[in-house]
């Protein structure tokens, strides 16, 4: 049986909202599969999976339970804010668990915490590029208790680029994924997508990797394919600006590079370079802002190390 729901969430106040989402309970008994998307509010391709993956769903195919949240950052997605909570500019996805007597951000992680996370057997958080953001897909999974059964749902997601976040070293820091490994739920990120476009493709590649991880976990009917390959990247770096100006990439995303190569240059208004940009050591582009418009200490770059 497929019902929606409603999470009322009226302790926000004036901009108290209601989440809806999707409660599958299947024919028989088996685990519970969350399932997020819109963390992001406008990293829309992963939102329209989710909603589709749920439309084309039989329940009689379900082992157990299944949680899907096509929207959980609801005032980002309606005010199509990149990255953050227009109330208070926080990014949803760097403030779980969340904090009941924090900022607004951070009561809205504890309450998706709280209802969505906390009793799932697994968790993925579909995201894709936003408005600002070119990327190529990817998926993320933690070092925890938890880390081999995390590298598993990776693995049958499918993606081809993963990259395992140590604990000492975690770039994304009180991301969903992170959370729910901290506390022994097996959890990864999904990327496909990108530039906050709703692309038949990037959907597809989140449907077949959903699809495939449901099956593989033994929620859905079906027999999983076979293991593809894929590059597991032991970390990554996140390449800042160093003030603000004029953003040129010059590789594009996807791409292997070498230790030294120029990535692209940042320049003032004037069209004067200032600052070029290059690889640490070697690895491949995952994302990079597609924008030319970068603040100080702004995005450009996030590389896989080899």
């Amino acid at each position: 049986m497929i019902t929606r729901k409603t999470l009322s969430l009226p302790d926000l106040g004036s901009a108290g909202m209601e989440i809806p989402y999707f409660e599958i309970i299947g024919k028989s008994e088996g685990p519970q599969l969350t399932i997020l998307a819109g963390v992001h509010g406008a990293e829309y391709a992963s939102i329209a999976a989710v909603k589709e993956f749920v439309k084309d769903l039989d329940p009689d195919s379900v082992s157990g339970r299944i949680i899907a949240v096509p929207i959980v950052n609801l005032l980002g997605f309606w005010s199509r804010s990149a990255f953050v909570v227009p109330v208070d500019g926080k990014n949803l996805n760097r403030n779980f668990p969340g904090n009941i007597n924090g900022s607004f951000t951070e009561v809205l992680a504890h309450h998706i915490f709280e209802k969505f996370i906390l009793g799932a057997d697994y968790l993925v958080d579909l995201h894709a590029g936003d408005i600002p953001e070119s990327l190529a897909p990817f998926s993320i999974f933690e070092e925890s208790a938890v880390e081999l059964e995390s590298r598993n749902l990776a693995l049958a997601y499918g993606l081809g680029q993963i990259v395992r976040q140590s604990t000492v070293a975690r770039t994304v820091a009180g991301s969903t994924c992170a959370a729910a490994a901290d506390i022994g739920i097996p959890a990864i990120v999904a990327e496909s997508g990108q530039n906050g476009l709703v692309d038949r493709n990037a959907i597809d590649i989140h449907l077949a990797g959903l699809r495939n991880l449901a099956r593989t976990i033994g929620v859905l009917d079906g027999e999983p394919w076979s293991i593809r390959p894929s590059q597991i990247h032991e970390g990554w770096y996140w390449l800042r600006a160093d003030k603000s100006g004029w953003w040129n990439p010059m590789v594009a995303t996807g791409v292997s590079v070498k230790a030294g190569e120029l990535l692209g240059t940042m320049s003032d208004l004037w069209g004067d370079v200032f600052s070029e940009v290059r690889a640490p050591e070697a690895g491949t582009l995952l994302f990079q802002t597609s924008s030319p418009a970068v603040s100080a200490d702004g995005i450009l770059i996030g590389l896989g190390r080899e």
